[in-house]
């Protein structure tokens, strides 16, 4: 059976489409700039297609992507068809949702009543659904919420030290973001580790542009570093993580608008604003190796509060069977992975150098010896896949 999977921007659509007899991706691409010059960048067995197209919206651009995905020159099925789900992603389910759910009129009163607290990004995924529903209406149609891993937090982890009020009236709380990338990494895990996900105790790290890190208890989510929006927690790529809240109303007074500093602290602070040179740990990596001293301190810091994380999860946790890292940084950079371990040495985390070396470029498996007393893994996400097989699942289900 084919799988649509459809993750809608404010002016963009990525999408895969997936045959779930063995789970091989058959195409997939973007159609970016939705609404203006619009471009389909499209990748098939026909290989790369890069053209532009006349998109004015999101209803528009999920027409041309099923076009192209029956073109007989670059296609693969014959008709639509032969789809028979379409997985959603959506940012936010709030208290709403605790998983994956088949959509209906009350899902997508759920997101539209939510997009308050995701502004920039519920409303492009509803968007993306209501025109899947117009396009391809036969299918099973399923929303997969960021936040539904972490409907598990208990009052502990999840709530701020603020007045009730603010919880009851205001919904201020901690939810949670890249909850699917951390559900896959986890199911991932459990399966290398030779246990059922029930079993397993992880702290698993999504480092990229963005990141996050979760505390995981017998497969389930007990604390997150992300907070009520994606802004708390780490350092990122632009996002300034963890500051103190007096920063914001200080910044205020000495001329600048709300907007510009929440404009400020989510666009250019992090890697870049540190280094003032790129939020791309690549670019940070060649520099610093430069002699770029900002360049090198920005690197310095980002591994520096991704050990604190680890430090402060295995005390949350009563047992660790590993550190996972995933993300495009997680994944691919050997060196700063080396630098990691080398921090958390005296926690059981002494890298293999050259089992590092060799698990890069989309390849699973532990970086430390196996004797290690804190195991740290590599495992590549696919948060299309964890999608895809939600949506399979209601498909069989037939509810």
């Amino acid at each position: 059976m084919l799988v649509f999977v459809v993750n809608c921007g404010s002016s963009s659509i990525k999408y895969q489409l997936f045959d779930m007899a063995d789970e091989s991706e058959r195409a997939g691409g973007m159609l970016e700039r939705v609404g203006g010059d619009a471009v389909l960048h499209h990748s098939g067995p026909a290989g790369q297609v890069d053209r532009p197209v006349e998109a004015d919206s999101h209803t528009a651009g999920i027409r041309l992507i099923l076009e192209a995905l029956v073109d007989p020159a670059i296609g693969v099925i014959g008709d639509v068809g032969e789809i028979a789900g379409v997985g959603h992603r959506v940012v936010h389910g709030a208290e709403h949702v605790s998983g994956s759910v088949r959509i209906d009129e009350s899902v997508l009163a759920v997101i539209r009543r939510t997009a308050e607290l995701a502004p920039l990004h519920n409303p492009p995924n509803l968007a993306g659904i209501e025109a899947a529903l117009e396009a391809i209406g036969h299918c099973v149609q399923v929303a997969v919420f960021d936040t539904a891993f972490f409907a598990t937090l208990p009052p502990v982890a999840f709530r701020y030290a603020v007045p009730e009020a603010w919880y009851r009236e205001h919904h201020v709380r901690r939810y949670g973001f890249h909850g699917t990338s951390h559900r896959y990494v986890t199911d991932r895990a459990a399966e290398l580790l030779g246990k059922a996900v029930e079993q397993v105790h992880l702290i698993t790290a999504h480092l990229g542009n963005g990141c996050s890190m979760t505390a995981v208890a017998g497969g389930r989510a007990v604390d997150h570093s992300m907070g009520m929006t994606p802004l708390e927690g780490l350092m990122m790529g632009t996002r300034s993580g963890d500051l103190d809240p007096a920063v914001i109303p200080y910044m205020v007074s000495r001329g600048l608008s709300v907007e510009q500093v929440d404009d400020v602290l989510n666009g250019s602070s992090g890697l870049l604003g540190i280094s003032g040179l790129s939020n791309d740990m690549r670019d940070l990596e060649e520099a610093a190796a430069g002699g770029d001293e900002r360049a090198r301190l920005a690197r310095e810091m980002f591994i520096y509060r991704v050990a604190k994380y680890v430090g402060a999860y295995r005390a949350v946790l009563d047992e660790l069977d590993a550190v996972v890292l995933t993300g495009g940084i997680g994944e691919n950079a050997a060196g700063l992975r080396a630098d990691l371990c080398r921090r958390l040495a005296h926690l059981g985390a002494a890298v293999d150098e050259g089992r590092n070396g060799r698990t890069v470029g989309g390849r699973a498996g532990p970086i430390t010896a196996d004797d290690a007393q804190m195991p740290v893994w590599v495992i590549p996400t696919n948060e299309e896949l964890m999608i895809a097989r939600d949506t399979m699942r209601f498909v069989q289900e037939g509810v």
